[in-house]
């Protein structure tokens, strides 16, 4: 039996948890705000520093770091047989600009910290093994989000992707040469064994159902929309309820739709009216005109195109009832997303060898991991974070569950190696 197998059979958890909480408050101090939160957009001096500490550390680990051109950074820890496509983790250092210390750091620490263990316990793989900083993951800086991956998985193009401007004009390709992380390595074209991503949840069902580990089955597909509701504007005072076409009277039936629907249609639906402003904006003057974004989610896309339709149903009557028009515009398009069965399983199965709580999940939110899905085999495991919080400066989790998350990515990556070298798993 190989010391890899004798892992994969153990209920110990092997990983420094110590080391590994560390890693992610050295990281954090590159950014940090007054809140205790972390401020490190994309491309900034700051996420520049992040990468050369990523850097430093993956090569004391013995990997070799390569830089695409779109600066994407992959450490490489070789494995036996240098022929088989890379078992690859990994996540994102950017932050949004009020961010937290874990979301995507831990994916990308997790995965470091499943190298030094490998090497502290002189383990080598068969196939080689790859921990990921994927570039711009959360879009805050230059739109769109998960632009490495996407590019990475050419679903952005590198030359449209580097033109790419900031609100002050710079461009990504300028922003990747100001801090010296646009690379040499080809952007696509590279075979993926399997991919896995650790992630803190950004939600608060495990928390809610006392569980360690999320299993996560796939990602709730969206559809987002731009709606505009235009009727007239006219004077508060003069004008009765009966004869008036006031368009914000319409939007709140249609936000009171989309969440109505949203909630007939559990499990897994998210309906939601993130913007909404109401034209000329007086006090006095019933608004004439209001535009809103219609945000819809769900896991099984049949249910996605129930919502989207009766939603619309709701549009096309309150606009008839108040004597409004309407324009409705499609912005986002993502299919529901299931990721592979043998990496589900393979989280589902360290899980359960190292006795720890888990359960079946979804993402609602975007992720590198749907890119790389359509390039091999991939999977996610979540980890509780407190209150459910991310996106926030306050955004926290217990040492103790990041070191089972990484645990559980430390047996993924083994059992998936072993799969990828007999054959077992699609490269």
């Amino acid at each position: 039996m190989s010391a890899a197998q004798d892992i994969l059979q153990s209920t110990q958890r092997h990983i420094d948890g110590d080391r590994l909480w560390t890693s992610l408050m050295d990281l954090a101090r590159l950014g940090a705000t007054a809140k205790g939160g972390v401020c490190r957009l994309a491309l900034t001096d700051l996420d520049r520093q992040a990468r050369d500490l990523f850097v430093q550390w993956a090569e004391a680990a013995g990997c070799s770091v390569s830089i695409d051109a779109v600066g994407n950074i992959f450490a490489r820890r070789a494995g036996s047989n240098p022929q088989l496509p890379p078992v690859m983790t990994g996540s994102h250092i950017d932050t949004q600009p009020t961010g937290g210390k874990f979301d995507g750091c831990f994916g990308v620490l997790a995965g470091l910290e499943v190298l030094r263990t490998l090497n502290d316990l002189k383990i080598e793989t068969q196939a080689p093994l790859e921990v990921v900083v994927w570039t711009n993951e959360e879009g805050s800086r230059f739109p769109p989000c998960m632009m490495g991956s996407g590019v990475y998985a050419e679903k952005f193009t590198l030359e449209e992707t580097l033109a790419k401007t900031d609100a002050e004009g710079i461009t990504v390709g300028q922003a990747l040469n100001a801090i010296g992380y646009a690379g040499e390595r080809a952007v696509s074209g590279h075979a993926v064994g399997a991919y896995f991503e650790a992630h803190i949840e950004q939600g608060p069902i495990l928390e809610d159902q006392h569980k360690t580990i999320g299993v996560v089955l796939g990602a709730l597909g969206q559809k987002w929309f731009d709606l505009t509701l235009r009727g007239v504007e006219a004077h508060a005072g003069p004008t009765p309820m009966h004869l008036r076409r006031d368009a914000l009277v319409g939007a709140s039936a249609v936000v009171a739709a989309v969440n109505r629907v949203a909630l007939a249609h559990q499990p897994h639906a998210c309906g939601t009216v993130g913007c909404l402003q109401a034209y000329p904006g007086s006090r006095n003057v019933i608004p004439g005109e209001v535009r809103m974004t219609l945000d819809f989610r769900h896991l099984e896309p049949a249910r996605l195109d129930s919502m989207i339709d009766q939603v619309r149903q709701v549009i096309d009557s309150t606009c008839q009832q108040h004597g409004l028009s309407f324009e409705l515009k499609p912005t986002a398009d993502f299919p529901p997303l299931y990721f592979d069965k043998g990496c589900v399983d393979a989280v589902r199965d360290a899980a359960q060898g190292l006795g720890l709580s888990h359960m079946d999940i979804v993402s609602g939110a975007g992720h590198d991991a749907i890119f790389l899905a359509e390039l091999g085999p991939a999977g996610m495991i979540f980890v509780p974070c407190e209150g459910g919080i991310s996106h926030n400066e306050i955004e926290n989790a217990d040492p103790a569950d990041l070191a089972a998350g990484c645990a559980v990515l430390l047996r993924a990556m083994l059992a998936a190696s072993e799969a990828v070298a007999n054959g077992q798993l699609a490269a």
